[in-house]
């Protein structure tokens, strides 16, 4: 009988194409995933990591058996899954990635409801980008991952997860006190396209959003700086150094020199949660939803 943890080790390595890549994803060492991998390659008598440059690559024994281990893990799941359900006991372990102003302004509050309500689950908190979570969520190597859109720009999701809605999040402009337009109660995204801006890394979400919303508006944006901190981007604009779109969950105080503006029309992202919808039936999958629905129905701002 093949061992089902080493299938899940091979299936990581053909997904994130690398042992080094596996080993991050599993939280193991590059070792043990070598000396796992000598192990089912002796079990099913055949080489199924080959060397290719400085990485390796899956031979066609592996390739076969990886097709066969991405349903078996998800059976797996489906069991375990079902068994969680007939217990009806919310217990366990299950591993939650939010990005980082959901991780600061929205989980605590729930993991502390949690951690009230079921002392015998234990959740663990991954900080985490969509881009990176949602695969992985995919995969079955995250249980719950809180992410976000834009309302003009959209995230595509795998059909095999489920989502629940947890928050509209406002976003305003950051514009340094000395700004024509920072006395103003309210400004309109087209009075700011020429300005230089301040957004987040690239490849990120709201990078790509902020650049589809200038670019709609007809103005190639000035891109002067990025950072993936709010708090690196405000120091950025109470420097004069441009302005940056802030959203409100987790923010706090307008630090010295910057005045935060309303925009019209509203600038909203879309914050939400997602599983897999073969986990749909286990307690502790509810339980973590319910609490974050709890601290995310009051609307950011």
């Amino acid at each position: 009988m093949l061992s089902l943890e080493r299938l899940r080790i091979l299936h990581a390595i053909g997904t994130y194409g690398s042992v080094t890549g596996a080993a991050n994803a599993l939280h193991v060492t590059t070792s043990a995933i070598s000396q796992q991998m000598a192990k089912l390659e002796r079990e099913v008598g055949q080489r199924l990591l080959e060397r290719s440059g400085r990485g390796v690559r899956l031979t066609d024994t592996a390739e076969l058996l990886v097709a066969h281990a991405g349903q078996m893990l998800s059976l797996a799941e489906r069991a375990e899954a079902d068994l969680e359900a007939h217990r009806g006991a919310v217990v366990g372990r299950l591993t939650l990635a939010a990005f980082a102003t959901a991780a600061r302004g929205l989980v605590p509050p729930a993991l502390g409801d949690l951690r009230r309500d079921h002392p015998r689950l234990r959740v663990g908190l991954e900080e985490a980008e969509p881009h990176e979570t949602v695969p992985r969520v995919a995969r079955g190597d995250v249980d719950v991952a809180i992410v976000q859109d834009w309302f003009n720009h959209p995230l595509a999701l795998p059909e095999e997860l489920s989502r629940a809605a947890l928050l509209d999040d406002v976003a305003d402009v950051a514009l340094p006190e000395g700004h024509p337009l920072a006395a103003r109660g309210t400004v309109d995204i087209q009075e700011l396209a020429g300005d230089p801006w301040i957004t987040w890394s690239r490849g990120w979400i709201c990078n790509a959003w902020l650049l589809h919303t200038l670019r709609s508006c007809g103005a190639e944006p000035d891109i002067a700086h990025t950072a993936a901190e709010h708090h690196t981007q405000l120091a950025l604009v109470a420097a004069g150094l441009g302005v940056a779109i802030i959203p409100r969950l987790g923010r706090g105080p307008a630090p010295g020199g910057v005045r935060f503006v309303e925009v019209r029309p509203r600038l909203v992202r879309h914050v939400y949660a997602v599983w897999r919808a073969d986990a749909d039936r286990r307690p502790s999958i509810r339980a973590v939803i319910r609490a974050l629905r709890r601290h995310g129905r009051a609307p950011a701002g």
